[in-house]
């Protein structure tokens, strides 16, 4: 078969420790990110990249940070979208006040700023955690929504509470074309996934993954748990307002908290859920899941019943299947959907042999 590491000889440390120790899998990372820079953009129109990947590129990296704190460190949040908010009006207030500033150094700002509002409510997570750390996050989340309602600073005072955002520039060229928007977003996505996944194969991952599995133990053999758990949330709350900055300059063109409810939290924790919790790759699955099932399932409604029935059926419809879908799903593994790709992978290495 074609998925074989036989006759692949490491020759060093650096080789065995690559990030991606097998020759194939290094391929197929080369293959789809070709597809995405160069296939895509030559079969897509401009829906296709305002819609649906340019949303889903961000919202797969607002998932893979709540999975670095969630599934990788072990701390239950659900104030994820509140600190998108963060990152959201960071940036905006860092490129219209500073706008000698490139918005690439904004954006890096705006998820500093976020990380530091992470790390202010992270503390809670030294002394409890589960359920009630999760009520702690969640209390963060109306908090940061009030903050951004009542405060007229961070609005600029506008009366609607909601503000467009300029046009982002790179080397004096304005990015406002649906397709400079989706290589803007793609790249600083695959430049964070691979900097995430890179991650958590040093100390810090295993770190955090100590934490997760038993945080008592991990304190025993060394492990400092003010430290650990705090960087989780100071990394997972970077990444999620670098995610708050594109889904508001790259998508929406406006900032408004309206935008960061908690049902965006929800949906965040669903996509790493049915994804699959503490893996790279299931953050972009569940992301994709989430945001492109509902959407196939509409169209595909349509093409069967046409104006049989009435659109309002058709919405009440498609969320039963699609929750039905999601129970469905992780009944068959509860790991996530990125389990089911691993143990395909795992069984094409060992063919023809049993597993």
């Amino acid at each position: 078969m074609f998925y074989r590491e036989t006759g692949q000889f490491k020759t060093s440390y650096a080789a065995d420790d690559a990030i991606f120790p097998i020759r194939q899998d290094f391929l197929g990372f080369g293959i789809i990110m070709l597809i995405a820079f160069v296939g895509i953009p030559l079969v897509s129109n401009e829906y296709y990249f305002v819609a649906i990947l340019v949303p889903f590129l961000i919202s797969g990296l607002a998932a893979l940070g709540l999975n670095i704190l969630t599934g990788y460190a072990g701390q239950l949040s659900l104030g994820a979208a509140a600190f998108m908010s963060v990152g959201a009006f960071s940036a905006w207030n860092f490129i219209t006040r500073l706008p000698e500033i490139p918005f690439v150094i904004s954006f890096i700002l705006s998820g500093l700023a976020a990380a530091a509002v992470g790390v202010f409510f992270g503390i809670p997570s030294l002394r409890i955690k589960g359920f009630y750390l999760a009520v702690a996050t969640l209390a963060a989340q109306f908090f940061i929504e009030w903050i951004f309602t009542h405060v007229g600073w961070f609005y600029n005072y506008d009366p609607s509470g909601s503000i467009s955002t300029p046009p982002l520039t790179l080397f004096g060229f304005e990015l406002t074309s649906p397709i400079s928007r989706y290589y803007t977003t793609l790249t600083i996505v695959s430049v964070l996934a691979l900097l995430a996944k890179n991650m958590m194969r040093c100390s810090i991952g295993r770190d955090f993954m100590a934490v997760r599995d038993m945080d008592i133990a991990a304190e025993v053999i060394g492990i400092p748990m003010l430290k650990t758990k705090l960087l989780a949330f100071a990394i997972s709350s970077f990444y999620l307002g670098i995610a708050g900055a594109l889904w508001a300059f790259t998508y929406l063109g406006n900032v408004e908290p309206a935008a960061f409810d908690i049902s965006m939290s929800l949906r965040i924790l669903f996509m790493i859920i049915v994804g699959g919790v503490g893996t790279i790759l299931g953050s972009f699955i569940g992301a994709a899941f989430i945001l492109l099932l509902p959407i196939f399932l509409n169209i595909s409604a349509h093409a069967l019943l046409g104006d049989l029935v009435s659109q309002q059926f058709l919405v009440v419809a498609e969320l039963m299947v699609f929750g039905g879908l999601i129970i469905f799903f992780l009944i068959i593994e509860p790991q996530g959907m990125a389990r089911l790709w691993q143990i395909v992978k795992e069984k094409i290495r060992m063919w023809p042999f049993p597993y």
